[in-house]
């Protein structure tokens, strides 16, 4: 016959069991946002570490005034080298899952220099004893989209996600006196790339609904078009950058980084705006793998005069040397 006592002592030990599986369903039901978080950091450091994402930050950053020399023109300073130092301050990251594919966001934010190696004499060039150098700091803003497939169920996160398309990056000094409207870039088979929204345009690493990454022969050249809407009434300053890559082993490859100024093509005013087609190539390097070739728009005030505030407006577009 059961006391008050052991009755007491059942119940008691029924509640706790109550509680024990109890706790354990409430632990369970906050494990699925904790492995959202999870497949956030997993997505983000897949994005972070992806060569090609990578390829990009190895040519918007060109350390040091590069070197070519521009035409002498009576403005208050005369260049000779003109280069950008990027530095990222942050890598921040947003990612929608829905089902087998998540779609993310990358804003990256750079704490940047312009370097103008340049003389206050109109006969300026390379070998000038009187040289200066102007330093200008700014800061940007680049985005870029990306898509990844789930392709796994393991237990190491990283195995289960794959990086498959991305968009190309956009960005700038926030600025709405000078941008890029479209870039057109000419393929070897005779087609080409036209694009007007760069974080609307995916390139994709596998073959489908999307376009393919352009491949190109190494040492082949690749021409290249811009269209630019600004509001100064001189012809802008635009260039591209390619070649540099980043290697897991030994960082960014920055001897093959090279740089060319783009020549105007044609100019029609709006009221409002010049608009302005420039053209430009670049020669593919020897060596295999994915790349970037970053075009870098600044009105000519910025580059001519030793005073005047940086104001960019940068795409870039992801190759792969075959």
């Amino acid at each position: 016959m059961l006391t008050k006592k052991s009755i007491l002592t059942t119940l008691l030990t029924l509640l706790f069991i109550s509680f024990v599986f109890t706790g354990c369903n409430n632990e369970n039901s906050i494990v699925d946002p904790d492995n959202s978080n999870n497949e956030q950091e997993v997505l983000k450091k897949i994005a972070e570490e992806d060569e090609l994402i990578q390829s990009f930050e190895a040519n918007y950053n060109e350390d040091e005034a590069m070197g070519f020399v521009f035409g002498k023109i009576s403005t208050e300073i005369f260049p000779v080298k003109v280069g950008q130092r990027m530095r990222p301050l942050d890598f921040d990251f947003n990612a929608t899952i829905e089902g087998d594919s998540a779609f993310g966001t990358i804003t990256r934010t750079f704490e940047g220099m312009l370097f103008i190696i340049a003389s206050y004499d109109s006969n300026a060039s390379f070998f000038d004893t009187n040289l200066v150098l102007i330093q200008k700091p700014f800061t940007t803003t680049i985005t870029r989209n990306v898509i990844f497939k789930r392709i796994g169920n393991s237990d190491n996160p990283m195995e289960n996600w794959k990086l498959v398309a991305v968009s190309l990056p956009e960005g700038g000094t926030l600025t709405d006196n000078i941008s890029i409207k479209s870039l057109t870039v000419y393929l070897e088979n005779g087609d080409s790339i036209y694009v007007d929204s760069p974080n609307d345009y995916y390139l994709s690493r596998e073959p489908g609904w999307r376009h393919l990454i352009p491949e190109f022969g190494h040492s082949k050249d690749v021409r290249v078009k811009v269209e630019i809407a600004s509001v100064y009434q001189e012809p802008d300053f635009v260039t591209l950058t390619w070649g540099a890559w980043r290697d897991k082993f030994m960082g960014i490859r920055a001897k093959h980084r090279a740089k060319k100024k783009f020549e105007l093509i044609s100019e029609e005013f709006d009221g409002t705006f010049y608009n302005r087609v420039y053209e430009g190539k670049w020669k593919v390097n020897p060596f295999p793998g994915v790349r970037h070739a970053v075009i870098n728009a600044y009105p000519r005030v910025v580059i001519y005069d030793d005073e005047a505030p940086v104001e960019s407006n940068s795409w870039g577009m992801p190759y792969i040397v075959k």
